[in-house]
């Protein structure tokens, strides 16, 4: 047992750490807070992502096993580091999504494991972390039916906002009535479906060499077959109350929409199923604000409108030019349009406090 030397010489150690506790504290980083027209403005990233390090628990050894292992030291693995960035770049709440959809070529049961692992995962994040991390479920899209299941069950026992998915499943676009079934269940929660995409691999190819291109164009433009598909082969009618944000802007849909107007006058009978014309089905889609540019954004607004915008900014992949700045800095927009794509939109379709 320690001597009373001992014990004096560890109280007074300990005292003089709570004296010096609240000057540490001090020094921290401060929570940067935003504030539009003297109100505050709870921001909302409705794009980030993220990986559970228990999901090597499926893939290990198998090829699929890289998607994880390439990762398990890198910002994707959640935790206090990623709190402190939000701190810095004054997000509030961040919501996020799995990236890349890799595991749709699994069979059932496997992807069933590996889904149950994300999702338990995230919910007990986001649970450690309430005020700051939402969470949207991963499914597996590749077996419709099951994904509906995966839905129901994140978003009522879980506890999960909506979902993320990729624009193709093995090459399909979802917008067939094979999908049908995770497409009922997702407008009967009335949740949120994400859709990041993961790139055109029958493009490969052509995009490959100098520029990134596979990711540039690629991505971008899988995000506008996918929304034009949902437009055309009449998902978007058959389930009129979906809630559908598109990454990085909707890709190029938004800024060449009228062309596929144009299109059915061309081509009418390519488009006698629609019930509207193909550009005001944009009303019904949201997209993040991954656009880059002030220009880019209000050309966005006035293509889509202000109510259909959400901040996102990809964290932590390095796409920062996307923060809460760039929303600030656009011309053009009111105090109430700058609060509404910062926090205001997300809050409402997600249904947490503004």
């Amino acid at each position: 047992m320690p001597n009373r030397r001992e014990f004096v010489k560890t109280a007074a150690a300990l005292m003089a750490g709570m004296y010096f506790q609240p000057f540490a504290t001090a020094q921290a980083p401060a929570r940067r807070q935003v504030t539009i027209g003297n109100r505050r403005v709870r921001v909302i990233d409705v794009h980030g992502h993220f990986i559970i390090p228990e999901e090597m628990e499926v893939v290990r050894g198998t090829p699929l096993e890289g998607n994880i292992a390439n990762n398990l030291k890198g910002a994707q693995v959640l935790g206090a580091q990623r709190v402190k960035v939000l701190d810095e770049w004054g997000i509030d709440v961040q919501v996020l999504t799995h990236q890349g959809a890799w595991w749709y070529g699994m069979d059932r049961d496997s992807g069933a494991k590996l889904i149950k692992i994300q999702n338990e995962g995230l919910a007990k994040a986001c649970q450690q972390y309430p005020d700051r991390l939402v969470g949207f479920a991963a499914v597996s899209l590749q077996h419709p039916d099951l994904a509906a299941q995966q839905l129901e069950y994140a978003v009522k026992t879980l506890g999960l906002k909506g979902v993320g998915i990729s624009g193709h499943a093995n090459n399909e676009v979802p917008s067939t009535p094979k999908y049908d079934p995770f497409w009922r269940k997702a407008e009967e929660l009335g949740c949120v479906i994400f859709v990041h995409p993961q790139g055109i691999p029958e493009l490969n190819q052509r995009l490959a060499g100098n520029g990134g291109l596979t990711n540039v164009i690629g991505n971008p433009l899988e995000t506008t077959i996918f929304l034009s598909h949902m437009i055309f082969d009449g998902t978007l009618d058959r389930f009129p109350a979906l809630k559908i944000c598109a990454a990085h802007g909707g890709g190029y849909l938004p800024s060449y929409a009228a062309r596929s107007d144009y299109g059915c006058n061309r081509f009418p009978a390519a488009c006698n199923a629609l019930k509207k014309r193909p550009t005001e089905y944009l009303r019904q889609l949201y997209f993040d604000s991954m656009v880059f540019t002030p220009e880019g954004l209000r050309h966005l607004v006035a293509e889509s409108g202000v109510s259909q915008i959400m901040i996102g900014t990809d964290y932590p992949f390095p796409w920062s030019t996307t923060t809460v700045d760039h929303v600030l800095t656009t011309p053009g927009l009111s105090d109430a349009d700058k609060r509404a794509i910062l926090g205001g939109n997300a809050a409402r379709i997600l249904k947490i406090p503004a």
